[in-house]
This record gives C-alpha cells, sequence and structure tokens, in this order.
C-alpha cells in the first residue's frame, strides 16, 4: 500500500527514499518514465552522477556535494528497485552485500587480526583478500575483473596495477619516458602516410604508456586530466572576457591575439609580469 505519509515526511531518511523509487516505478500508479527505465538506461545517469561528485569536491562546494550525493544515492535505489521488479534482489540485499564485504576485508578492525600495520601493508592485505574473492568467482586471470565499463584511463591505470603486481612493470618513471619517446615517434610516421585505423592504435599506445607515467609518479590521471581541464576551461573563460571588454569575440580574433591573452591569463595566475 503506498505510504504518503512516509513519502511526505522531512526525516525519513533511506525508508523514505526507497518508499518514493517504489511509488515512481508502480505499475499503475507510478511516472512512466520511471517505469520504462531499466539496468541499461539508467547506468549512464549512475556514472554521470558520480562524476557530478568528484567535481563538487574537487570545487570544494560542500552544500552542492551533499545534493549529488543524493542524486548518486538515487542511483542506487533505483537500480535496486528495478532488481526488485524482476524479483532479483532489493535495497536490503545491496546493503547487506557491501556490509559483508567490508567487514571481511577490514579483520583488523572487525576481527582478531592486528592494527599495527602500515597503510601500504593494509592495502596489500586488501589486494590479497580481493584476489581471493575473485578466485572464489573463478576469475583466475591476474587481469580478471577490471571493469570494462571504466573510463578509459581510469581502466588503463588499474590494468597496469595488476601487471605490476606479478612483476611485468618498468623499475622506474626513467624507462617509461623512454617508452613514451618511442610511442610518440610511431605516432609521428602513422600520422604522416598510414590509414586513420593505424593513427588510432599508436594515439591509444601513446596514451595507454602516459597513464602508467602517471601511476609511476603517485599521480592519479584522472584527478590531473580533470585539474588541467579546469585549468583549460579558466583561462579561455579569461580569454573571452578580455576580448568582450573590446566588443569581440574569439572568432573575431588572431590566434597570435589570442595566445597573448593565454600568456596574461597564465602570468596572472602565477603572480608574474606577462
Amino acid at each position: 500500500m503506498p505510504d504518503d505519509a512516509l513519502a511526505h515526511d522531512p526525516s525519513g531518511g533511506m525508508p523514505r527514499l526507497i518508499e518514493i523509487m517504489r511509488r515512481l516505478r508502480d505499475p499503475d500508479t507510478g511516472c512512466p518514465w520511471d517505469i520504462e527505465q531499466d539496468f541499461d538506461t539508467i547506468a549512464p545517469y549512475t556514472i554521470e552522477e558520480a562524476y557530478e561528485v568528484a567535481d563538487a569536491i574537487e570545487r570544494q562546494d560542500w552544500d552542492e556535494l551533499r545534493g549529488e550525493l543524493g542524486d548518486l544515492l538515487l542511483q542506487v535505489v533505483f537500480h535496486a528497485q528495478i532488481a526488485r521488479d524482476r524479483g532479483l534482489f532489493g535495497f536490503d540485499e545491496v546493503a547487506d552485500s557491501i556490509a559483508d564485504k567490508m567487514v571481511a576485508r577490514h579483520p583488523h578492525v572487525f576481527g582478531d587480526e592486528s592494527r599495527d600495520k602500515t597503510a601500504e601493508q593494509q592495502t596489500r592485505d586488501w589486494e590479497t583478500v580481493k584476489a581471493a574473492e575473485r578466485a572464489a568467482r573463478e576469475q583466475t586471470g591476474v587481469l580478471d575483473g577490471v571493469a570494462m565499463g571504466l573510463p578509459a584511463l581510469m581502466r588503463a591505470v588499474k590494468l597496469q596495477k595488476r601487471a605490476a603486481r606479478v612483476g611485468f612493470d618498468w623499475p622506474d618513471a626513467t624507462q617509461v619516458l623512454d617508452k613514451i619517446a618511442e610511442e610518440a615517434a610511431e605516432l609521428t610516421e602513422a600520422a604522416a602516410d598510414q590509414p586513420q585505423e593505424r593513427v588510432e592504435e599508436e594515439m591509444g599506445d601513446l596514451l595507454f604508456v602516459v597513464a602508467n607515467l602517471a601511476r609511476h609518479l603517485k599521480v592519479d590521471p584522472e584527478i590531473a586530466l580533470r585539474r588541467a581541464n579546469a585549468k583549460f576551461t579558466r583561462r579561455f573563460r579569461q580569454i573571452e572576457a578580455a576580448l568582450s571588454d573590446q566588443d569581440r569575440r574569439p572568432e573575431d580574433a588572431t590566434l597570435a591575439e589570442m595566445d597573448a591573452l593565454w600568456d596574461a591569463a597564465k602570468a596572472a595566475e602565477k603572480g608574474t609580469p606577462a
């Protein structure tokens, strides 16, 4: 039966959200759009909401973060309701599944193992437990279980980390830099007279090695690129603002003029004369 009191209770918490989603998916009285959705159609929204959470954190906008976390939580509830509608599982099973996993992976907190270990040792222990879990799922290959749906840059790093655990890795960043030079030369050669498929392949190889360099330098390439995107956006908007002061738009300016404005924006950020 519909629980209107719960649906309108401002302090209803998780039960309220679950009831709202149940009502939205009700085949007789729910929302037509929500009823039509399935795992595949909702998955892109789930990914998008996760990135919006990361964006709010990057900008340290804590009020917005609260809302974005709610949007992401809604995605979990949505998927769980679709699963319940299909007789697969429900939200409680989802919560119990991750709770069981966290308890099993933290015997130094929930069991009798000692907490007197470094974060690095705990990370190794975590990987040992995860390897056992993969083995139980008959994922015996080193690279098994690295999700295909991850962003390509993130997946590249995860694949490289897995390979590194069994010794398939360069000793230090110097060799990676040499490999980047090699891949860049191959890309240049391909771009000169090779088919587009070959150019794409060589570009992929170069990006893969750049991700490997980031891993060796202990840099998260997703974060680094996101910050570079933000910096580019910020500086280009300063170009637009400077041109707007002249009643002009970027398409009205020459590349040399925009380069000069870019250099001015860069110098202003660094506090140095342009």
